[in-house]
């Protein structure tokens, strides 16, 4: 029996008749939204307060060659005429020193004409020397005698003036000599060769009727086994965060890639990098380039077959831990990332 503050006496099945008390009653489902929710969110504010995460300044860019050597160069004419005869087409493979076209002089017969002067020249300095060599046993053959006091001063002079003028005709078919061969080897440089193995890119000459002057652009060639790196343009604000050996992760494309900038121990796909240098002024569209090659050590890059040069990137530089909830913070009110610890201590 149960008795109410009106003086009334009920029993258990009159009460359960009483619907108002069923009524009053907090039903399951909410006690357990409720418990739920108090749950995640302790839970939430746990993970944003002690879970931490590390600062990123995302960038996009390609893949290009370390060193300027082995990027895309020009392959030019070295000397004037005509294309008389192409050894290559776009995409040869080519190895060091094997022809890539042949230059042909508009006089057939200058070659020979060149060949005809070194002759000259060559027997120009041999009589030059032999006449040197006489010249100088007479000087000294005089300066005997002039101190035995068989001849004059004058006599003596007069020889060692003849030696200096044969010298000086020495010297004068030298250099006439050098200079013969010189444009004999110019003329011979006609046949114009690779410069290392690589790759025929681009032919931006004509046919063998095409004229060329010297230094003219014949093609475009790409070496092999080259070093790849990888450019990534950045923000400004972000710019100054950036330095010399950090690390960043790098997604290629093409490549399958599960990433997660802050937890950058757990992506699936990315492969680790370092920076190597930064522009200190920003290119046309505002923006900052930095390079980044393969860390040593660390996994490497696919080879070059597979990420050529040209291969769009994106690249997360890695900064200083902070807290989840710091990071939503900072995202949600656009601010930069916070300066690494580094660069607080060179303040102080």
């Amino acid at each position: 029996m149960t008795k109410f503050s009106f003086e009334k006496n009920y029993d258990r099945h009159q009460l359960q008749l009483l619907e108002s008390l069923h009524i009053g009653k907090l039903p399951t489902a909410l006690a357990v939204f409720t418990w739920a929710s108090l749950f995640f969110t302790l839970a939430a504010l746990a993970f944003i307060t002690f879970v931490p995460w590390v600062q990123t300044i995302a960038g996009a860019g390609q893949i290009v060659a370390l060193n300027p050597a082995e990027r895309e160069q020009a392959i030019s004419a070295l000397v004037p005429g005509r294309i008389a005869e192409w050894y290559v087409r776009e995409g040869s493979r080519v190895e060091t020193g094997q022809p890539i076209a042949r230059i042909v002089d508009n006089d057939p017969q200058l070659v020979d004409r060149l060949q005809t002067q070194l002759d000259l020249a060559r027997d120009r300095l041999a009589s030059a020397q032999t006449a040197l060599a006489t010249a100088r046993l007479d000087a000294e053959r005089k300066a005997t005698l002039f101190a035995d006091g068989l001849v004059s001063r004058l006599e003596m002079e007069q020889t060692q003036i003849a030696l200096a003028e044969f010298e000086v005709r020495s010297q004068s078919a030298a250099d006439e000599l050098n200079r013969a061969q010189l444009a004999l080897s110019r003329e011979g440089s006609q046949a114009v060769v690779a410069p290392r193995s690589g790759v025929i890119t681009k032919v931006t000459a004509g046919g063998t009727a095409t004229f060329v002057k010297a230094g003219d652009e014949l093609a475009q060639f790409v070496p092999y086994d080259i070093e790849s790196a990888v450019e990534l343009y950045v923000d400004g604000r972000d710019a100054s965060l950036v330095t010399v050996g950090r690390d960043v992760r790098l997604q290629f494309e093409g490549w399958p890639v599960i990433q997660f900038s802050g937890w950058p121990s757990v992506a699936i796909g990315t492969f680790p990098g370092e920076v190597v240098f930064v522009d200190p002024m920003a290119g046309r569209t505002g923006k900052f380039r930095i390079v980044v090659r393969p860390k040593e050590g660390e996994q490497a890059w696919p080879s070059n077959n597979i990420l050529r040069v040209g291969t769009n990137a994106r690249g997360w530089v890695l900064l200083d831990e902070v807290s989840v909830g710091y990071e939503l913070w900072r995202q949600l009110n656009n601010f930069p990332p916070e300066f690494p610890q580094q660069f607080v201590a060179d303040a102080r």
